[in-house]
Formats: C-alpha cells, structure tokens, sequence
C-alpha cells in the first residue's frame, strides 16, 4: 500500500467516525438556519438591507447569505477538530499513533483532510440548497464560474478554520484548554478583527465607517488580506462586478494560498516534533 493510500484510508477513517458523531448531529439545526436559512432571508424581493440597499443579483445575495458560513459553518469546523490531537492525548492514544511507522508529516495530511472533509460534505450539500432557493426565489441562477468560485472559496475558508483548531489542538495538553484556543482564534477573526482595523484606521488618520471614503476602503480591503474572513470575502467579491476594494485578483489569490500552505505546513512542523 502507497503512502498516498495510507494517508486516504486514515482520513476515511476520521471521516466515517465523525460524520456520525453527536457534535456533528448538535450542529445540523445550526447549519441549517445560518445557510439555506439566510438565503432564503436575503433573497426576499422585498428585504431592505442598511442604507436603503436591495440585491439585484443571486451571486449578491450569496454574497450576503456568506455570514452564515463565516458564523455557523467556521465554527462548526472548530467544533468538530479542536480535539483532533488532544484527545488522543488525553488517552494515552497519541504515543501509540506517533511510533506507527507512518510519518507524522503524513498523520498530520490524513488529520486535516478527515476532519476538512467531515466538515466540507454536510456544509456542500446545504450550499447547493442555497443556490436552488436562491435561484428559485430571484429566478436567475448563478453562471458555472460564479457557483464554483462560491463552492471552492467556502471549502477554502473551512479548511483554514480546520488547520487553526489542529493547530491550537497539538498544542493544548487537554481537551478544554484545545477548545478555548480554536474557539478564540475563530472569535477574533469573526467579531474583534473589525476593532483592529478601526484601531489601525483610527492611527492611520483615516474616517472610520465611512463606505464612501475611498481611503477607508482601501485600507479595509488591504487588512483583509489579513484575515481569513476578509480573503473569503474578497474571493466572493471577485464575482461581483460592482464591488471594487482597490485590492487586484491576483493578490486575493495569492493570500488565500499563502493561507492554506503556511497553517499546514506549521502543522507539519508542530507534528514532527510532537512529544506525547
């Protein structure tokens, strides 16, 4: 059997396990309201978002209907893998897993595609309920760049949560202490990232708020690469003509890989030398 095969079996494994967990089964009604639910919200012909503004378009309102995946379905990918690494800690598991003749750097591969993937195959099937009741409601569908720039930029987003929990987990020596981490990180990308720009605007002497200041949007858009909610959301943006934030394609690109491959290979290295 290759290492290729090794790794794939071992994160079946992962996948079978939790797919059928209780976590997972807390977490569906959640899913639910924060996806399909706010598309169906924000494809109302008659909703009136702040500022008197309506979506005219379904790859808008899936613009929109995306807080549901930064606030339901990030978490619900911390929730599933902050104990990917603790657990097997606490259990005396890990010191057994680590002397397997398989090397970490690939335990560690076969832990983010199991866990990525327990959370990727429930959110993909409630994404494509958002682009039938979206499309159903506005009557306009979205074109095949638009559906897979949407589909590819939420497992990307999924995934990054997935590496922040496993990393927070190899680190943690208990279970509680391996949740507070993830759920930390998540907390301050999704709630407190807004005050660090507002402090970085505020010394900066930029308006703070102020949607026509092209000064303050161009410094949001610039910190945003810093985030893994901003680049999600500048990859959706790419797909929305009228949306423009100074930052060029290539850059959001660019800051989604480098946030895929540089939490990985952290992990890798967190792996390697790894004591149980």
């Amino acid at each position: 059997m290759s290492e290729l095969q090794r790794v794939l079996r071992m994160a079946a494994r992962i996948r079978r396990e939790r797919l059928g967990s209780i976590r997972l089964k807390i977490m569906w009604p959640i899913l639910l309201l924060f996806l399909p639910g706010m598309a169906w919200g924000f494809s109302d012909p008659n909703i009136v978002l702040p500022g008197g503004h309506q979506p005219d378009t379904s790859m808008e309102v899936l613009f929109y209907a995306s807080l549901g995946v930064v606030f339901g379905a990030t978490m619900c990918g911390v929730l599933l893998s902050f104990d990917g690494i603790s657990k097997d800690r606490a259990s005396g598991m890990l010191e057994i897993r680590l002397s397997q003749p398989m090397p970490r750097v690939h335990q560690a591969n076969a832990l983010v595609l199991g866990y990525w993937q327990t959370v990727i195959l429930p959110v993909l099937v409630l994404l494509l309920a958002c682009l039938l009741v979206v499309g159903y409601r506005m009557n306009e569908w979205t074109s095949v760049t638009q559906t897979v720039v949407y589909l590819a930029s939420t497992a990307l987003i999924l995934l990054w949560y997935v590496l922040f929990a496993l990393l927070a987990s190899t680190a943690a020596k208990e279970q509680g202490t391996a949740i507070a981490f993830g759920v930390g990180v998540w907390f301050f990308f999704t709630f407190l990232w807004a005050l660090v720009t507002t402090m970085v605007a505020y010394a900066s002497g930029v308006a703070i708020g102020e949607t026509n200041n092209p000064a303050w949007i161009a410094l949001e858009g610039r910190l945003d690469l810093l985030s893994p909610n901003g680049v999600y959301h500048h990859l959706l943006e790419t797909q929305l003509p009228t949306v423009d934030r100074g930052v060029p394609v290539w850059q959001v690109w660019g800051a989604a890989l480098l946030w895929t491959v540089l939490p990985w290979w952290a992990l890798q290295r967190r792996m390697k030398s790894l004591v149980p």
